[in-house]
């Protein structure tokens, strides 16, 4: 009887634990873009819900397309001069710049991980990506790059210096290790396939 009872436990806790593996992704997804969603379409506020977030991406749409033209180029240059001017003004401005950037810009900064040696006496790494190869301009001289390290379950990390050869690349989608990264190491990886030769 008691091996019997518990049996029906542990399948009932397996289930339970199941559950909460297939229900807590989902929900915390939905949840979150539910919170995305209703904080986008606050800044605008409307009768109608999504007709904030619908004229606030239509505006950013249409600001840049003003911003790739020969118009506005002139406008933003004379912004620039001005924020370049104020010393206060020109870090918070270059810092969201450089970090709306790294994800989103052109020039993404998170393209490219390794993995980073700490010590010749030790065979630990640390994972991260190589935001930087030209360090001469912050003042650090020899063959050394900037590593950004993020840190597990968080949305934060801290920057290294470290010499060059210290740094080993990793074949994978660099969205796949941040993902890697972030989850604790849980998260599945597959390497980057090269894209076909056109000749």
């Amino acid at each position: 009887m008691k091996n019997t009872i518990s049996l029906i436990l542990k399948g009932l806790a397996s289930y339970f634990i199941q559950g909460l593996l297939f229900v807590v992704p989902i929900a915390g997804t939905i949840l979150l873009i539910l919170y995305l969603f209703s904080f986008l379409d606050g800044i605008i506020q409307f009768e109608y819900p999504g007709l904030g977030i619908l004229i606030l991406v239509s505006g950013l749409t249409f600001v840049g397309f003003l911003a790739n033209t020969i118009i506005a180029k002139p406008i933003i240059n004379y912004f620039e001069k001005l924020i370049n001017r104020a010393p206060l003004l020109k870090l918070i401005y270059t810092a969201l710049a450089d970090l709306v950037g790294a994800f989103v810009g052109k020039k993404k900064s998170f393209n490219q991980p390794v993995l980073v040696k700490i010590s010749d006496e030790q065979e630990i790494e640390k994972p991260g990506f190589v935001t930087s190869e030209d360090l001469e301009k912050v003042g650090i001289e020899g063959d050394k790059v900037a590593v950004y390290c993020p840190h597990s379950y968080a949305f934060s990390g801290y920057v290294i210096i470290v010499p060059s050869k210290n740094i080993t690349p990793v074949n994978v989608k660099a969205a796949d290790f941040m993902k890697f990264i972030v989850s604790g190491g849980v998260t599945k990886m597959e390497k980057k396939t090269e894209k076909p030769s056109n000749e």
